[in-house]
């Protein structure tokens, strides 16, 4: 039987781990806490003082900037953060909170491994090996990178960079929409510490790739940066959505493999769907059946995402690829994830895999993924906002309806923004839609100032407001709230 090691921790607590490895990464071991509540990982070559220090701010001043301040809790669920360091046996270890279950396969073929990323960001893995009762919703595939984005443009604003951010350091759920970010002791600071690793393949930004034979210290170098860390999500979120690699298209750069790999990857990478150059587009020919039809552009291309997304993935493949300075944000990404799932509509087909598509606005909505087109009387929610009092603007916001579907404060009010700084309140529903009769209402649940304004008549909660051609729908009267006006889509 496994010997339970008692150490202290450099700030003083108590760190105990049943001396069996249960698991190696590239650079450490890893051991359970005895309750298995926590994990220890020694690194098993010796760190100098510089990565010493780093892990020291990591666990201490750059975690309480995050955790220890108000909803700082709510960071718990999106990181996996180391919370101190130990020594043993003249090797350094960090202690890292345990996994959620739910991040870990409950029967299947993979039954008790971890949910990396890789297995739902791939075709070719996602068809051949995942179970249906894993892939969770296109629906929740949103949820899961609403989440990673908020936690990655957090980590921007506390000055880090992730350095190596992939499918495979972050842990994704799609069944409940939910992800956590990991393998966060090597975070960078930009200028201050440089990084332990340069990136897992397929998501190093090119310029990294590009200048990798350069020597540490020459100023053309390019190294692992919040620059870098964008790049990599653009990537990952193109690849949960579509199932494939924004850059990796039938182009041969070199005879050589590893020299094409270094330029097609590199300083020659090219969108797979760049409107004007389509030198790098896929070969279907080439493909595997599992890789089908999610490998094949022209069935789901990228525009299926919605405008919003279409737009920040030009900006990340085309106009930012090589020029890091004009890639999307974290904020930009999420601000576009969310107005995105706001476009979504349940696809009626009950046997269709994906269960929801984005609205193409068409008058005849059609689901991408298993062709069926939606039947029925559809309300679009056109939304304005009021820059003074008396006058309403277009907000090239939309809000699309669904049976059930709850309307919230953020859709009232352009102020307030779907974050970790909603309150309880501001969580809950404020009102619903639903198909009732033949007609289409929405419900008012907790709304003081709710006016249909083309019969000038206030909406007392409680009561009801049929969604018809052109109805205009003030949804209060306080600084930010916003104006609906309804159009209808017969088909």
């Amino acid at each position: 039987m496994a010997n339970t090691i008692t150490l202290k921790a450099t700030d003083g607590s108590t760190v105990q781990f049943v001396d069996e490895v249960i698991g190696s990464g590239a650079m450490k071991d890893v051991y359970f806490s005895p309750d298995k509540s926590y994990v220890v990982g020694f690194f098993r070559t010796p760190q100098d003082a510089n990565a010493k220090d780093r892990l020291h701010n990591i666990t201490g001043i750059y975690r309480d900037k995050i955790f220890n301040q108000p909803g700082g809790d709510y960071w718990d669920k999106l990181f996996c953060w180391p919370t101190k360091l130990v020594e043993w046996e003249g090797k350094l270890g960090v202690v890292v909170p345990a996994y959620q279950k739910h991040f870990f396969f409950e029967g299947g073929k993979f039954k008790g491994k971890e949910k990396i990323g890789k297995w739902f960001a791939s075709a070719k893995l996602r068809n051949r090996f995942v179970e249906h009762e894993f892939k969770g919703t296109w629906l929740t595939h949103f949820h899961m990178l609403i989440q990673i984005a908020r936690a990655v443009k957090r980590l921007h604003a506390a000055g880090l960079a992730h350095s190596d951010l992939s499918y495979n350091n972050v842990l994704v759920d799609p069944k409940t929409g939910t992800a956590c970010v990991i393998d966060c002791d090597g975070l960078v600071v930009p200028g201050k510490y440089p990084p332990d690793v340069v990136g897992t393949p397929d998501f190093i930004a090119p310029e990294v790739l590009a200048t990798r034979s350069l020597k540490i210290g020459d100023p053309n170098k390019k190294l692992p940066s919040i620059q870098t860390d964008r790049h990599a999500l653009a990537v990952m979120i193109y690849m949960y959505l579509l199932y494939r690699h924004p850059l990796r298209g039938g182009k041969v750069n070199d005879l050589d493999p590893a020299k094409d790999e270094e330029l097609s990857m590199g300083s020659k990478a090219l969108f797979i769907e760049h409107p004007y150059d389509t030198s790098n587009r896929p070969k279907i020919a080439n493909m595997a059946p599992s890789e089908l039809p999610q490998g094949d552009v022209e069935k789901l291309p990228y525009s299926i995402c919605g405008p919003y997304l279409k737009q920040l993935f030009n900006k990340a493949f085309i106009d930012g690829l090589h020029n890091p300075a004009l890639r999307p944000t974290a904020d930009e990404w999420l601000t576009a994830l969310v107005k995105t799932t706001d476009l979504m509509q349940p696809c009626q087909n009950p046997n269709c895999e994906a269960k929801w598509f984005v609205f193409d606005n068409t008058t005849k909505p059609r689901c991408p993924f298993c062709g069926t087109e939606y039947h029925g009387q559809l309300p679009v929610l056109n939304l304005y906002y009021s820059p003074k009092p008396g006058v309403f603007k277009p907000e090239n916001y939309r809000l699309m309806v669904y049976h059930h579907q709850s309307l919230y404060m953020w859709h009232v009010n352009r102020f307030i923004f779907p974050n970790e700084k909603l309150t309880a309140e501001e969580k809950r529903p404020v009102g619903d839609f639903h198909f009732h009769n033949g007609k289409w209402i929405l419900i008012n649940r907790r709304l003081r100032d709710l006016w249909d304004k083309d019969t000038d008549k206030k909406i007392e909660i409680g009561q009801a407001v049929e969604l018809t051609e052109g109805k205009k729908i003030l949804l209060g009267k306080n600084d930010g709230d916003r104006l609906i006006v309804v159009q209808l889509v017969n088909n």
